[in-house]
């Protein structure tokens, strides 16, 4: 039985990079709303209670029963989970005189506390909270403080129950990642053997048990999420694993080639299907991205059913499904509002109806190319940037027409290969060419020109959840456009995007 930590999450922006720096320690953790989590069982090490925007002192807060919990578990409140334990106990919490948010240090710290082993006095750590724990209930004795926090860090005596006011698992907690081993492994026992390695056995052996002699058929995309689990269900079934990969027309330029040949070299039994003609008949003239989208998504049902309808006896539908897909859709606050529809195959469980398996539905991103590393996929495959189901439709931006998807594959294919040529491709999570319905005026040889404006989009990022702009070099950026300009007919403007996520997305549509 693999052990593991619980995390409790109360709707704190934080909840997932807890269970991130846990998993980065080779600890496995599993989220769980505050409200709907398993009964303690022997599998269950220790438990951690998230932070949360809420007040323990709202009338709606949430307020969960921990008695199968707290003294029989070891057990970390994280700010807002600090002080619910307090509340819950007697306590005293009070709104903060100066709502403390940023960075302090814990200029006082019991250096003998388990949670603080390893750890001096005066360590950054960061605060984000408006209550302050006023007075501890009986038995809270204090082991940490900041300047203006007096009770920044508590153990309860003669359990196994710390409560700290501050976030461990953000970066501006210096020593963060200690007082989480610290809490994991001295407190809680556990034997760190959650690795790349681990998670492939077992996965492989769950899957053989799980699928027997069945057939199995997955959508490939091109992408690392699809393509580890092919390999993983490669090595569980073989031949009875079918991939289909649909080229839409909106892939970049001789991408289906290119990953058609490394899917060949991995041993796939795959299916290639060009449809880029179905897809790209029924976008003509389509301008908002939401249709652009649903159109999408209905005529890759339609092309994937009809080639899947081809192989025989198929049970199971295998999708490339990911961690943060499965906590967003058993969120605290039920599912997270919609910014965009996702191209995924959503509807074909029930068309076809098929069992759904989902092979890396445990796992963030990160870990996902971990474990493709260890199953030796290619790097051209585990470094590729993510790009979007909808592919270049939703960055061309207006009216789809094919001249357009044409002088937007030019201008992506010039800005990729130069991001590879240049070194620059693999500190780049996510880079796009967004072709605009602006023109703009410009002057080529003797003649005015009245053509469109592209737009650079470069982005550093570990999830896509938040996203800076890459600082590509200037000499760069300035080779690209002119590069662009002279070379695609249709494009007399080049723009560099410096926009960070949150407040914009990373795409444009």
């Amino acid at each position: 039985m693999q052990e593991k930590i619980l995390i409790l999450d109360f709707g704190s922006q934080y909840t997932q990079l807890i269970a991130r720096r846990v998993r980065e320690l080779s600890v496995y953790c599993e989220i769980y709303p505050f409200n709907h989590y398993p009964e303690p069982d022997s599998s269950i090490k220790g438990v951690i209670l998230s932070g949360s925007p809420y007040s323990v002192r709202d009338e709606n807060s949430p307020n969960p029963d921990l008695s199968s919990i707290k003294g029989k578990l070891p057990l970390l409140g994280v700010c807002y989970g600090a002080q619910l334990l307090v509340q819950q106990n007697g306590g005293v919490v009070l709104p903060s005189k100066i709502r403390e948010y940023g960075r302090a240090n814990l200029l006082h710290l019991e250096e003998t506390d388990l949670l603080f082993e390893g750890i001096r006095p005066g360590t950054q750590v960061w605060m984000s909270h408006g209550d302050t724990i006023e007075n501890l209930p009986d038995g809270y004795q204090i082991v940490g403080s900041t300047a203006s926090v007096k009770a920044g860090a508590y153990k309860i005596k003669n359990e196994n129950t710390w409560g700290i006011q501050f976030h461990p698992e953000v970066y501006h907690t210096t020593d963060g990642l200690q007082m989480i081993a610290n809490f994991v492994t001295l407190i809680c026992g556990c034997t760190r053997n959650w690795t790349p390695d681990s998670f492939i056995e077992s996965t492989i052996l769950n899957l053989k048990n799980e699928l027997g002699d069945d057939k199995v058929i997955l959508g490939l995309s091109g992408g690392v999420d699809s393509s580890v689990a092919s390999s993983l269900l490669n090595r569980a079934i073989g031949k009875n694993l079918t991939c289909i990969f649909i080229d839409n027309g909106l892939l970049r330029k001789n991408e289906y080639e290119t990953v058609m040949e490394s899917y060949w070299d991995l041993g796939l039994n795959i299916i290639g299907v060009r449809a880029g003609e179905k897809f790209i008949s029924q976008l003509e003239g389509v301008s908002d991205p939401e249709k652009k989208r649903k159109i999408i998504g209905r005529v890759f049902i339609e092309v994937f059913d009809e080639e899947a309808h081809k192989v025989k006896d198929v049970k199971w539908l295998a999708q490339g499904t990911i961690y943060p897909d499965v906590i967003e859709s058993i969120n605290v606050n039920g599912p997270s509002a919609t910014i965009k529809s996702h191209h995924n195959v959503g509807g074909l469980p029930e068309k076809m109806h098929l069992k759904v398996v989902e092979p890396l539905r445990l796992l963030f991103k990160d870990e996902v190319r971990r474990v493709g590393h260890a199953l030796g996929l290619p790097d051209i495959i585990l470094k590729r940037h993510p790009f979007p189901g909808p592919g270049l439709a939703i960055r061309l931006l207006g009216p789809m027409t094919r001249e357009k998807l044409g002088i937007l594959k030019d201008a992506d294919q010039i800005f990729i290969d130069g991001l590879k040529k240049h070194g620059l491709y693999d500190s780049v999570w996510q880079a796009a060419v967004i072709l605009l319905p602006v023109q703009s005026v410009g002057v080529m040889g003797d003649e005015r020109t009245y053509e469109n404006a592209a737009v650079l989009r470069a982005v550093v990022s570990t999830d896509g959840m938040t996203a800076d702009w890459a600082h590509l070099p200037f000499d760069f950026l300035g080779s690209i456009s002119n590069e662009i300009i002279n070379k695609v007919k249709g494009i007399n403007r080049v723009v560099y995007d410096i926009s960070s996520k949150p407040p914009s997305t990373i795409e444009w549509e």
